[in-house]
């Protein structure tokens, strides 16, 4: 099984990367704050804007090492890699089923399931860990949405186009996002959530999703691209200029696993607070700096515990899981596969 590498997160101003020898040196102010061996390495991922040695960059490129730039919300601005990976066989075989609306749909159907009774799975540990503490009202409701995410994960298994399954998918985040709120066990008005924003994110709670969906998101592309995939080209998201389409499609089975518990268990336990976010003039609400680090802990915390993998009968650390669809997936466009296992949390 594949060797769980690290990401390094750079969240200082003025940080500088350097390499230096086989090593990557991130400098702040001229003093060094750290250094991690380059074949230890999977990515970086910066929200400051530092910059980069070009001596670095090459190494990087040459050890398969990439560097994304995101601002401080995590919004994407470019990434730096190397030569993709893979071989041309395999992404033509992806590109002629992405053309083809009846090889698409088994993929996609499974992508829908999966997300349905993953959210659907978030909402039955929240009963299970506050039920008796809710109001009626809210036990009730995520009750009722508990069973209309279930409904249809299997709906899904009856439908044969895409547009469709699309429709689903957008009917199961309407029925979890209505219920999100009731699953945030704190007091106040400052960390309530009222529907899902972004670009800007306009409340906290937003901030904090979007923080950890940019995150997961260059898992997925990295992963992708390092079993030989085309990220910019998916099956349930259309293309678009500028959008890794099938990074998004792998995210959307994952993202109620990896991103939504984990901001609900950081909100709960009072790891992030109110004034943990900053409310910009326009509108927009991101993470203060010491709160992207408390995240990213968390992150790196989330992604080191196991889990049994259920098509592989596994056992791997979560960081894993994105690596362990992605070869799936490749199995299952090169033929070595009948059908594409989703990941379905249990």
């Amino acid at each position: 099984m594949r060797r769980m590498r690290n990401t390094i997160y750079v969240t200082s101003e003025g940080a500088w990367l350097r390499k230096d020898g086989e090593n990557l040196v991130v400098e702040v102010d001229g003093e060094e704050r750290g250094r991690a061996p380059l074949h230890m390495l999977d990515g970086v991922m910066s929200f400051a804007r530092p910059g980069a040695s070009p001596a670095l960059l090459s190494a990087c490129a040459e050890a398969g090492v990439a560097l994304s730039f995101l601002d401080p919300n995590g919004r994407f601005l470019a990434r730096v890699e190397g030569a993709r990976s893979g071989n041309v066989l395999l992404r033509r075989a992806q590109y002629r089923i992405a053309d083809d609306p009846a090889r698409q749909v088994p993929i996609v159907r499974g992508i829908v399931a999966a997300k349905a009774a993953n959210q659907r799975t978030v909402l039955l540990r929240a009963l299970r860990d506050h039920g008796e503490a809710m109001e009626a009202g809210a036990r009730d409701a995520l009750a009722v949405a508990e069973q209309r995410l279930g409904h249809i994960a299997r709906r899904t298994l009856a439908m044969d186009e895409v547009d469709t399954l699309r429709g689903l998918e957008g009917e199961a985040a309407a029925t979890y996002f209505a219920v999100f709120d009731h699953m945030i066990r704190v007091e106040g008005e400052g960390l309530r959530f009222t529907g899902r924003s972004r670009r800007p994110p306009l409340d906290r709670v937003n901030a904090l999703l979007s923080f950890l969906y940019s995150t997961l998101g260059h898992d997925c592309r990295s992963a992708l691209e390092a079993h030989g995939l085309d990220p910019q080209v998916g099956f349930l998201h259309a293309d678009r200029p500028g959008r890794a389409g099938l990074a998004l499609d792998l995210m959307e089975e994952l993202r109620p696993v990896l991103a939504d518990r984990l901001a609900l268990s950081l909100l709960n336990r009072g790891q992030l607070r109110a004034d943990d976010f900053i409310v910009e003039e326009a509108g927009g609400v991101r993470l203060t700096d010491a709160a992207r680090k408390t995240v990213l802990t968390a992150w790196q915390e989330r992604k080191r515990q196991e889990l049994r993998h259920p098509f592989l009968g596994e056992t791997a650390p979560m960081g894993l899981v994105v690596h362990l669809q992605a070869q799936l997936l490749a199995r299952h466009l090169r033929g070595d596969l009948d059908g594409y296992p989703a990941f379905i949390w249990k």
